[in-house]
């Protein structure tokens, strides 16, 4: 009977998903598309294939038994050899615990005559120094010679006696032990035979990978590669760890209680790479890993840093509709990357212009808007270029931007020249619906500040015009915190705040890029997967 159908009797048979139907699901079912034959048809075809697959097994039966002695002896030699590796294994542990409990039984024994030694030595001096009590010892003795009333007797025996009075004496002025009751000499290090331990390993070790800072990218999510060692071998797997060092507070987190440092560990990794979910937002977290071949692990990797972004990643492509000038602005087919070049037509109004021209920025945005939240980003600015400004920008001011006119030739409409200087380097007092960065020819410009506005920096006094001029970084992020509105600035390298202001978040704010001259953007390429989920 049909599955689905229970009344129906299957009467075809579906190719698709190989399984009888009834006809009831070949008519509205779900198998209504699919290429189906009658019973009869795929039964003969069926018994055919089966018979044929029989008779190829029965006549490679002698094949058979003989890959079947092939893989018994291959169990027993494994056992054998197994277990003579056993016995080896232990053979050289027992040498080094022979030799290990030689050693330990030479250096007590060092000790216990150390000991044994001073003891004798403080024992002896606490006799001497009993004998000065009185009625006891030298003391004693000195007394009874006092009584002594034969003059020739007392001064001959008084003269010796006087000697060792006058040492006993002696030596009660300047007291010194006579022996040191510290074993300081006798502290074990043990931290270099320890390590060398750790690292005993057998022949057939792999070494150790490396990780790959250039290739390895951290987000909410961490892509961290590794290249493999010189030896040439093949490897079954990896394993990578990683750990939480440090929050949010830039303190060791106590929010994860026991699990706060402890090395947590991923699934069998088979190849150069993997990736590390829920990493938890501006936090600090070391990662390292180690190959397995043949059930043996190598040693680990040195360990490796990096910090997380202050949001999750916020992806997004370059919009190639709200305003983009193909003329000016060359876009990659995976649109997530822009460069700046000479349009025909810049080149034909340059031609008409005999003293001089004023160039505006073309801008082109992000084709996902950001209404709520905290999100991150991060992209590359080619180090030639000669002027990229980056950002955020509200839908009413790329309104503005996108449809007022541009004439190369007039000074109508500058409302940018580009350049860190002039009348265009002024104080942002209030709150703008944009806030846009200046990096060029390998520099990165911090805007002009004053005491009356919202904005901060990490570096020196802003008044100083060469103190507002940093090197360019090879990655920048831009954190916008939507609801706070404010925006953030970062060596995504680092995660070192560069600089921050406040935003007006009225509207729609989209990421933002104007370019000018030559120049290029490339967005990484986590941000440009477009089904992240945050």
């Amino acid at each position: 009977m049909c599955p689905e159908h229970e009344m129906e009797k299957v009467n075809m048979y579906c190719e698709v998903c190989k399984r009888p139907v009834c006809h009831l699901c070949k008519l509205g079912g779900s198998h209504a598309n699919h290429k189906v034959t009658s019973m009869s048809s795929a039964y003969k075809i069926l018994k055919e294939k089966l018979a044929k697959s029989i008779h190829y097994l029965i006549s490679k039966e002698d094949q058979v038994r003989t890959q079947i002695t092939d893989l018994e002896l291959l169990i027993n030699q494994t056992e054998e050899n197994g277990q003579l590796a056993e016995r080896r294994a232990n053979e050289h542990f027992e040498r080094l615990f022979e030799t290990l409990q030689e050693r330990k039984s030479e250096m007590l024994r060092s000790i216990e005559q150390s000991r044994n030694r001073r003891l004798d030595q403080l024992k002896s001096q606490v006799e001497e120094y009993q004998g000065m009590l009185e009625n006891s010892g030298l003391v004693g003795y000195a007394q009874e010679v006092l009584k002594e009333t034969d003059q020739s007797c007392f001064v001959q025996t008084a003269k010796q006696l006087h000697v060792r009075i006058q040492k006993a004496t002696e030596s009660l002025r300047t007291f010194h032990p006579s022996a040191d009751p510290c074993f300081d000499e006798f502290v074990l290090e043990t931290s270099r035979e320890e390590a060398l331990l750790k690292e005993m390993c057998f022949g057939g070790v792999p070494d150790p990978p490396l990780i790959d800072l250039s290739q390895s990218r951290v987000y909410n999510e961490a892509t961290i590669c590794w290249r493999l060692s010189d030896d040439h071998q093949p490897t079954d797997h990896h394993m990578l760890e990683y750990r939480r060092l440090s929050g949010p507070s830039h303190s060791p987190s106590q929010e994860d209680g026991e699990d706060s440092g402890v090395w947590r560990a991923t699934d069998r990794v088979y190849g150069p790479s993997t990736v590390v979910c829920d990493l938890e937002p501006d936090s600090l977290y070391s990662f390292r890993v180690r190959s397995c071949r043949n059930s043996m692990f190598s040693p680990y990797s040195p360990e490796v840093t990096f910090h997380t972004p202050p949001a999750p990643a916020f992806g997004f492509l370059f919009s190639d509709k709200c305003g983009f000038s193909t003329e000016r602005l060359v876009l990659n087919k995976r649109r997530d990357t822009v460069e700046s070049v000479a349009g025909m037509a810049f080149l034909l109004a340059a031609e008409r212009v005999q003293t001089g021209s004023y160039i505006g920025l073309d801008y082109i945005i992000g084709d996902t808007g950001i209404s709520q939240g905290r999100h991150y980003w991060a992209f590359k600015v080619e180090p030639q270029s000669y002027m990229v400004k980056v950002g955020v920008a509200s839908d009413s001011k790329l309104i503005e931007w996108f449809h007022n006119p541009r004439d190369t030739s007039s000074p109508r409409y500058d409302h940018d020249s580009g350049h860190d200087s002039g009348s265009e380097d002024t104080c942002y007092e209030l709150s703008q619906p944009f806030t846009l960065l200046t990096l060029g020819m390998g520099r990165l410009f911090i805007p002009k500040t004053s005491s009356s506005s919202a904005v901060s920096t990490a570096t020196a006094p802003a008044g100083d015009p060469g103190n507002r001029v940093l090197p360019m970084p090879q990655r920048l992020g831009v954190c916008l915190d939507y609801d706070a509105c404010r925006v953030y600035f970062y060596d995504a390298d680092t995660m070192r705040c560069l600089y921050e202001r406040q935003v007006d978040c009225s509207g729609t704010m989209y990421p933002a890029f104007g370019l000018m001259g030559s120049g290029k953007v490339q967005l990484e390429e986590f941000i440009t997967a477009k089904r992240l989920t945050y």
